[in-house]
């Protein structure tokens, strides 16, 4: 036997190494069919792929379990480079990595699964020690490929990130965008649907037994995960935890859009909300790849205004705020209207109930939001018509003070 000593593991009284070696062509075929027909995807790749590239992958990792046998020394992490190689390539190609990996475990599981057939009694302690030295071996070769395979994906990923960035910042920027949408591998739709997106607090970020950072990441990460996995194509991000722009590219033109298309950006938002665990609010629009710049600015102010009058999470569009959002444009009307509840300045409380009696239309509500009794409702909103001159209970006055309110808000004041 062989158990401190090199170049003695016998099997069928013959050297394991020198036998290896002299049927090492026979071998590479043996596991090479193997790969093929127990893993899909090696049996789709290329003829020429798998008679070169492939079998030069086995051919080399059968000769370094051969050194092994003969040495009982391990390759040192510069022998593995070889695989390390390979394994970027299968990454390009698209080879899952779960598959690269099992391919070397069949090769393995093959070449042992032919030579114990011809153990000799006295050869067991051999066999014993020849497959802890496998064992070890699969222990040393796993990590290099999976690290060659995960350094060309990390590096793929980040150039198409890069791409995608740079195709963002083209048609943010409002010039033409062809050039980095083709160096991004895409093509550029009749359409993007514009979301300027805010997302609250997950309760983990809020909680202090819990990394924020890490709460707001995870959220992040299923936010995306959602969006991406209800999109018809590549949807292009500007994202933080707490909100930013998204682009979902569409197959109409805008002015094809229908209800329906609506409807379910709708409940894409919800979803969206839902799989964050968190409230989404969405300012939306559309357009044209040459149109997106002016779209986002667009959507964003639709967002500002949705959240500066405490609208509830969920989606918008230009016609869910149209007064407030042309109320929100500078002008003499607009200061005008604001100039209305000066009265109220530096009067939190009246300014507060004013605002929640308008969204909530009777006083019971309004009193239960604000956690008072209704009298003291009914006693603020008769101070506001003293000093107003506008009485939030009478209807010919509700529309003016919502849009004073609006107009105040869009000119600073709070």
């Amino acid at each position: 036997m062989a158990d401190d000593r090199t170049g003695e593991f016998r099997i069928g009284g013959r050297p394991l190494h020198e036998r290896l070696t002299a049927d090492l062509p026979a071998f590479t075929r043996l596991v090479l069919g193997e790969i093929t027909e127990r893993i899909p995807a090696y049996g789709v790749l290329p003829s020429e792929e798998l008679a070169g590239d492939i079998t030069r992958v086995i051919e080399q990792t059968v000769r370094s379990f051969v050194s092994v046998l003969r040495t009982s020394s391990l390759p040192h992490r510069e022998e593995l480079e070889f695989l390390r190689e390979s394994a970027a390539r299968r990454a390009e190609e698209g080879i899952p990595i779960d598959i690269v990996l099992t391919a070397y475990h069949i090769g393995v599981q093959v070449v042992w699964r032919s030579l114990t057939p011809e153990v000799r009694p006295e050869e067991v302690g051999d066999v014993m020690a020849v497959n802890a030295l496998a064992l070890r071996y699969l222990e040393l070769v796993t990590p290099a490929v999976a690290a060659g395979y995960l350094d060309e994906r990390q590096t793929r990923y980040d150039d198409e990130r890069s791409a995608r960035h740079a195709l963002l910042r083209a048609l943010l920027d409002g010039g033409p965008a062809e050039a980095a949408a083709e160096r991004a591998g895409l093509r550029l739709p009749p359409c993007y649907l514009v979301l300027a997106v805010d997302v609250g607090a997950h309760l983990d970020e809020t909680t202090g037994k819990v990394d924020s950072a890490v709460a707001g990441r995870r959220k992040l990460r299923r936010l995306r995960t959602e969006l991406e996995r209800q999109a018809r194509d590549t949807v292009l991000f500007s994202l933080t935890a707490e909100g930013g722009l998204v682009l979902l590219p569409h197959p109409v033109t805008a002015d094809a859009l229908t209800p329906g298309d609506w409807a379910r950006l709708e409940r894409t938002v919800a979803d969206v909300g839902r799989a964050a665990g968190a409230v989404v609010t969405v300012g939306a629009t559309a357009g044209g790849p040459q149109d997106v710049a002016g779209a986002a600015e667009t959507a964003r102010e639709i967002l500002d205004v949705a959240l500066d009058r405490g609208r509830p999470a969920g989606l918008y569009r230009l016609d869910d705020v149209l007064l407030e959002y042309q109320l929100s444009r500078p002008g003499v009307a607009r200061d005008r209207l604001a100039s209305l509840l000066l009265p109220l300045d530096g009067n939190d409380e009246l300014l507060r109930t004013l605002e929640v009696y308008l969204r909530c239309g009777s006083r019971r509500p309004t009193a239960a939001d604000l956690h008072v009794h209704p009298n003291t409702v009914d006693y603020r909103l008769r101070r506001i018509a003293e000093l107003t001159g506008l009485d939030p209970t009478r209807v010919t006055d509700v529309a003016l003070l919502t849009a004073a309110l609006a107009a105040r808000s869009a000119a600073g004041r709070r």
